[in-house]
């Protein structure tokens, strides 16, 4: 059974976006962590989207800019099997890309029992708030930025309970990042 992974960055206040919908605060350019974001790229995996995170990264990657200034994460975005979750995309023209318009848990839970890499989900927070609950989340990987936003999202908007989790692996960054890696307690 594939696994599904949560990748995202998070404020020091626990928002992963921004009151404008932001990401750009948790881009902070040095050699450790631009060689970690490369590795990461390059390891693959089915990548899961809502609307408004796979518009964002397919408005991004494919374009020359991309491609000139992180050409192996661009590639890896790019070539990538990517499945986004949206009742109202009509298509999805980002290469390699599936289009589900149903119950993202029920999807889910399918495409967990189909062959192929494990699943990354970036950003969409909606989409994680709808799965975390059914339990369909493998590992929760955070990478804490540190910086105060005041006012942002959070992933789990809308959570009925509380989800308990268990520490599996920490990573400091020079540039003060830190990565927090959990799985579900149970």
């Amino acid at each position: 059974m594939r696994k599904l992974i949560v990748f995202n960055s998070v404020s020091l206040d626990g928002y992963f976006t921004d009151s404008h919908s932001d990401m750009s605060w948790a881009h902070k350019q040095d050699p450790e962590w631009m060689a970690f974001v490369q590795e990461n790229a390059r390891r693959g995996g089915e990548l899961v989207f809502g609307r408004k995170t796979y518009e964002m990264m397919a408005s991004f990657w494919p374009t020359p800019q991309a491609i000139q200034t992180m050409p192996e994460v661009a590639k890896g975005m790019n070539e990538s099997p990517k499945v986004v979750f949206s009742k109202s995309l009509e298509r999805a023209s980002w290469k390699n890309t599936r289009l589900f318009k149903g119950d993202p848990a029920g999807d889910v839970r399918k495409l967990k029992n189909e062959s192929g890499p494990d699943m990354v989900i970036f950003g969409s927070g909606t989409i994680i708030s709808q799965l975390a609950p059914h339990g369909l989340v493998d590992e929760y990987q955070f990478v804490v930025c540190p910086i105060v936003l005041g006012d942002g999202r959070t992933m789990f908007d809308g959570v009925p309970n509380k989800l308990n989790l268990k520490r599996a692996s920490t990573r400091t960054f020079t540039n003060g990042n830190v990565l927090l890696t959990y799985q579900p307690a149970s």
